[in-house]
């Protein structure tokens, strides 16, 4: 390996590192939460009732490529979606397990929990994780 290649490598690790600290601390600095006993509108909580989960809840809808047709987080550690016809019976807990990979990624260190509705909005599964042993419940409601 030329030097020129290894420094190549080395500025580029660099950079990386510098857009992931830069883009992580721009998304964790405001975070504006309802404040407790309001009352507060649909409009306002669409997504989710944090800044940060509002961005999240609007990242899955569009990520989703068209498995997902609403979804929200509510006090960081609940993601509800709202799956579309799309999404086969067999399929949902799968799409379960990788939301809840995400989740974990965008919200860490914390008992998350991903709920999963049909189209009709009437739950079908709830996946609970549990951050101190690490394991994933499945139930349906």
């Amino acid at each position: 390996m030329t030097f020129f290649q290894r420094s190549r490598r080395w500025i580029t690790a660099i950079a990386l590192v510098l857009l992931l600290t830069v883009s992580t601390t721009a998304c964790s600095t405001a975070t504006t939460e309802a404040p407790a006993g309001s009352m507060v509108g649909y409009s306002q909580l669409e997504r989710g009732n944090s800044a940060k989960g509002q961005e999240y809840g609007d990242w899955v809808v569009s990520a989703a490529q068209g498995l997902v047709s609403d979804a929200y987080v509510k006090d960081n550690n609940k993601l509800g979606v709202v799956i579309t016809e799309e999404v086969a019976p067999n399929e949902v807990k799968e799409l379960s397990r990788s939301l809840l990979q995400g989740f974990r990624k965008s919200f860490p260190n914390k008992d998350l929990k991903v709920l999963v509705f049909a189209p009709d909005k009437a739950p079908i599964l709830v996946a609970d994780y549990d951050s101190q042993s690490g394991q994933v419940e499945y139930s349906t409601p």
